[in-house]
């Protein structure tokens, strides 16, 4: 009779840990995760629309004009000297600016 009354004492106390736990997990999805996953979308669809002539930013801080593109890797032409040019991963490509149509 004794551990019948002590186990209806421990049901409301269980179910108030499992929705804290289930409040944790939803706070942590909508702070971490669910912002994460919308800045990789966002990166992905900026480098899926990269094409040839756009102005970069790298994540080094160099500006440079994308003169070739392969399925991982572009080719940047950085600064006035034509001869600067240098292949590097589209991961590395912070922003992007489209040419001008003019």
């Amino acid at each position: 009779m004794f551990s019948l009354a002590a186990q209806n004492q421990a049901g409301p106390s269980g179910m108030i840990i499992i929705l804290l736990y289930a409040a944790i997990f939803a706070g942590f999805y909508f702070f971490f995760i669910r912002p994460q996953k919308k800045e990789q979308k966002r990166v992905q669809s900026m480098l899926t629309a990269l094409e040839v002539g756009d102005t970069v930013l790298t994540t080094s801080g160099f500006y440079g004009v994308v003169i070739d593109i392969t399925d991982d890797d572009v080719i940047v032409e950085f600064g006035s000297n034509r001869n600067c040019r240098i292949p590097m991963q589209k991961g590395a490509i912070a922003q992007v600016e489209k040419a001008s149509a003019e």
